[in-house]
């Protein structure tokens, strides 16, 4: 905070996007400040990017493309995590913008050379990014874009097809896209999606072996685009503009490397490819956690054929890594207020000794909601349905082992553990044994997507208040 400054509205930030230099990406969300009074009085906007070199010592800056920018009033770096082998070197930039107005505006990232030698011949990079800070009619904030994050490399054998599904989350609820980074806008200097790669405008990348597959190093060059999912109005003074479903809102580059190796012996999960396990959440969880409590999200996989493996994730800046044994370990982070009401992104991926990955799994954590809540979609119509979740606060100790080796023991006095879910469903008629196993299995399998276990054991007792019941 500056002097005069009012603080955050941290209901806003998010926007993420990827570029790179000798081995690098970067990633943005940007978080419009608010406190300020009238559409003219000059505002600040947060953003946050990451931005991965071969060295921890490389640096780059963001430089205004097209409309008011403003100027920059503080820039942060800290570096989030580097690959065990020395190979990338990913840091967490926080910059804090002064801008005249809420309106849009575009920043640029351009600098040296891609890693020398990819196989598509990408050289200068560029990544541009489209903030819109223009006050929505649905919300009456200003817009916040996608987020996401991922690795700065991601590893493929070069006979074994692969799915990455990228994370792809509004805090607006709009529907968000992707697609291939266009020249003619300015969004990169060489944008050919390489020929082995397809991508869905549901942001998945797809890896098919073909007989003709390169081995080395590809350059992926990635834009997501947020959609209303109802035509609105974005306003600044007396100005409006229509977005319609199918108008983009705002844009945000995703940048990385795609390495294809030698073939695997095989591609089955689990053998010579990394496979997850619970209780590792699945990809696309969202995760609560209150200010100043501690998240410990626990990872579980089990490669047979190799005799060493690592973890290698990416989200803020001050999560820290800790191996518990072979094949398991736990990031754990503790948020601070200045990140109440926001949410981050997380991904992470397994690695083994010949440098196999497994798939890449992302998770949403939100600050300042601890609170636990799904839909289940039941098989036959329910006059009403109410929930409550029942959580205990458990203080629990273990045995990590972090990166350096050495034996600490780790508190989680703060830890939110659900130990029982009581719900009560009010119909015309019973339940038959059909609708209980369906309705088991919806919780089950939400209970898994949230990282509890699958042996959790579930019940359903009926209770009448008419002589209905059979």
């Amino acid at each position: 905070m500056f002097p005069g400054d009012k603080p955050l509205d941290p209901s806003c930030c998010s926007d993420s996007r990827g570029v790179s230099s000798p081995s690098a990406i970067v990633l943005v969300h940007f978080c419009a400040l608010r406190g300020t009074e009238g559409n003219l009085t000059p505002k600040q906007v947060v953003l946050r990017y990451k931005l991965n070199f071969h060295s921890c010592d490389e640096v780059d800056t963001w430089r205004c493309f097209t409309g008011a920018c403003g100027f920059q009033r503080s820039l942060t770096l800290n570096v989030i995590s580097r690959e065990s082998s020395g190979d990338w070197c990913q840091k967490e930039g926080i910059m804090v913008r002064q801008i005249p107005r809420n309106f849009s505006f575009q920043l640029m990232l351009r600098g040296g050379n891609w890693l020398n030698g990819n196989i598509n011949g990408v050289k200068v990079w560029r990544a541009v990014n489209l903030v819109d800070l223009r006050t929505r009619s649905d919300t009456g904030r200003a817009n916040s874009s996608p987020q996401t994050t991922i690795l700065p490399v991601i590893r493929v054998p070069s006979n074994c097809h692969r799915d990455l599904n990228l994370l792809a989350f509004d805090p607006d609820g709009d529907e968000v896209k992707c697609r291939y980074a266009n020249a003619t806008l300015l969004e990169c200097d060489d944008c050919t999606l390489p020929s082995a790669f397809s991508l869905s405008s549901s942001c998945v990348l797809s890896f098919t072996p073909t007989n003709n597959s390169a081995i080395g190093p590809y350059v992926i060059q990635l834009m997501m685009e947020d959609f209303p999912r109802q035509n609105i109005l974005m306003t600044q003074n007396s100005e409006q503009e229509l977005k319609t479903t199918h108008t983009p809102i705002s844009k945000v580059p995703v940048q990385f490397i795609y390495r294809v190796d030698l073939a695997a012996p095989r591609c089955t999960e689990g053998l010579y490819l990394p496979k997850f396990e619970p209780p590792t959440p699945l990809n696309g969880a969202q995760l609560n956690i209150e200010v100043n409590e501690q998240l410990a999200i626990s990872i579980k996989f089990v490669v047979l054929m190799s005799t060493g493996q690592d973890l290698q994730f990416s989200g803020p800046h001050n999560m820290n890594r800790g191996k518990v044994r072979f094949g398991e370990y736990t990031l754990r982070w503790t948020p601070s207020i200045d990140e109440a009401g926001q949410s981050h992104p997380v991904c992470f991926l397994a690695q083994s000794n010949t440098r196999y990955h497994s798939e890449v799994r992302c998770v949403i954590v939100r600050v300042g909601n601890a609170s636990i809540t799904s839909t289940i979609q039941p098989t036959t119509p329910l006059n009403t349905t109410s929930a409550t979740d029942t959580t205990i606060s458990e203080t629990t100790t273990s045995s990590t082992t972090p990166d350096d080796g050495t034996q600490t023991p780790t508190t989680a006095g703060s830890n939110q553990v659900v130990i029982g879910l009581k719900a009560m469903i009010s119909i015309l008629r019973p339940l038959s044994e059909d609708i209980i196993s369906a309705l088991l299995q919806k919780i089950k399998d939400e209970l898994a997507r949230r990282g509890i276990p699958t042996d959790s054991s579930l019940t359903v007792s009926q209770q009448c208040s008419t002589d209905n019941c059979s």
